[in-house]
């Protein structure tokens, strides 16, 4: 997608987001009292998220609402102090705001949960320190588990007997991810026939767009292997981080996450059904530190799962794709053993950022334990402790989220595979909060 279509999808975005806010107007004049005071402060909301952004760089995740909205967040940025005090106020509001449509209550409960992230940010870039917990309760309204070294240890003795080869557990660990490794030269073509494997597997679930597409891009050093910015009227742009090595497996995961059924299609779908359709101008901006991200993250790497079942990646990596890249195919039999050995592992992120980040480890002792318990190289331990110290407590999203989405689609959709796709969608769609995802079979962790 060349700039001149950036351009025409921001003038598209500007002219049916002026329409919606007409619609917005006239539902308001028919609409009950609370669902009138919810439209006037989801537009204070956007405002002052925009405000905020101007005073934290890539805190907006993303926005495709009225340009000039943008504009005056910039000419008339208030200080942080200013900020705070504003979230309070919306706060107020809306617990007297008394919508009678259930929908509606969510949509209250949401814009809360957002603004009350909107204050604690506000007041950590004015010097608040929080404990991680406190601040992953505030920003994403979630608390994680806890697992000490042992849990780690124990996890590595089950992969040590698994792991094929000779050598040290990390030496044959890093020959097995070197059989995963495509060429160089075959990355985006591959990339791009994941992307298509997890787009037709979630279209034939979900509706999405028509008009929905994507673009991808490769760049380098990043703290992350991966990241989708949405750009508005159904379309993203995929970045690929080349300084992660392009494992098949991961990759194709990647593609699922950042495209279908995960953040490309979460976000297209929440402007289309939301925005467009019911004139809900608060999800025409992303801030990326607030519970929002805990529903886009958890979704999206729950989605893979649910698009791959029951590992069924790996019939079809070894059919589509370990030919393509000359990798040989039966690397794919061992390492969907050692997938399963690794998922005690999946939570090892949250617990050094908490311990790091709170004082009680070093950063060599992070490097240390990112290194020997996730098996990968000093360089790629380096990457993730460069994530934690951008990101802090964000780390909770991905595989705490992924926990509570997979717990509320079973406990709802059962085995059967229409019913848990449709669950899914109504996540993907809705003005979903953490707290609606707790069930009775997720233990160690809060939603609040």
């Amino acid at each position: 997608m060349g700039p001149g279509n950036r351009r025409s999808i921001k003038a598209a975005t500007a002219s049916w987001l002026c329409g919606t806010l007409l619609l917005c107007s006239a539902h308001a004049a028919g609409a009950t009292a609370g669902a009138v005071e919810l439209n006037s402060i989801a537009r204070d909301y956007v405002g002052l998220v925009l405000e905020l952004g101007e005073h934290d760089p890539g805190y907006v995740d993303a926005y495709y609402g009225l340009p000039q909205w943008q504009e005056q967040a910039k000419a008339g940025k208030r200080a942080l102090p200013a900020i705070a005090a504003e979230a309070r106020r919306l706060v107020a509001l809306l617990e007297d705001a008394r919508p009678a449509d259930p929908l509606e209550v969510r949509r209250a409960r949401f814009l809360a949960l957002q603004l009350e992230a909107v204050l604690a940010r506000s007041e950590m870039l004015q010097g608040r320190n929080l404990s991680f917990d406190e601040e992953s309760r505030r920003l994403y309204g979630v608390v994680a588990p806890t697992h000490d070294e042992a849990h780690y240890r124990k996890a590595l003795q089950a992969l040590d007997a698994a792991m094929p080869g000779k050598g040290t557990l990390a030496e044959r660990a890093e020959a097995q991810r070197q059989r995963l490794i495509a060429p160089a030269d075959r990355v985006d073509e591959l990339f791009r026939r994941g992307l298509e494997e997890c787009r037709s597997r979630t279209s034939r679930r979900i509706a999405l767009p028509a008009n929905e597409d994507f673009r991808v891009e490769y760049v380098r050093d990043q703290p992350w292997a991966g990241y989708n910015w949405y750009k508005g009227d159904a379309h993203s742009l995929i970045q690929i981080n080349l300084d992660v090595p392009f494992v098949v497996s991961e990759a194709l995961q990647r593609a699922c996450h950042e495209g279908y059924p995960g953040h490309h299609a979460f976000n297209a779908l929440l402007e289309q059904r939301l925005v467009k359709e019911r004139g809900w101008i608060e999800f025409s901006v992303y801030p990326l530190y607030s519970p929002q991200s805990f529903i886009a993250e958890g979704t999206a790497d729950f989605g893979f799962d649910l698009a791959f079942p029951d590992q069924s990646k790996w019939s079809w990596l070894r059919r589509e794709v370990f030919p393509a890249a000359g990798l040989d195919p039966q690397a794919a039999d061992s390492q969907a053993r050692i997938d399963e050995l690794m998922k005690p592992l999946r939570h090892l992120r949250i617990d050094v950022a908490r311990r790091y980040l709170d004082g009680q480890m070093s950063r060599e002792e992070a490097l240390r334990w990112i290194t020997e318990y996730r098996l990968v190289s000093p360089q790629e331990a380096e990457r993730y402790v460069r994530f934690i110290e951008k990101y802090r407590s964000y780390v909770i999203n991905y595989s705490y989220g992924k926990d509570l989405v997979g717990a509320y689609v079973d406990s709802r959709g059962g085995s059967d595979e229409a019913t848990r796709w449709a669950v899914f969608g109504a996540l993907l769609s809705g003005p979903t909060v953490p707290a609606e995802l707790a069930v009775p079979s997720v233990t160690g962790g809060s939603a609040e």
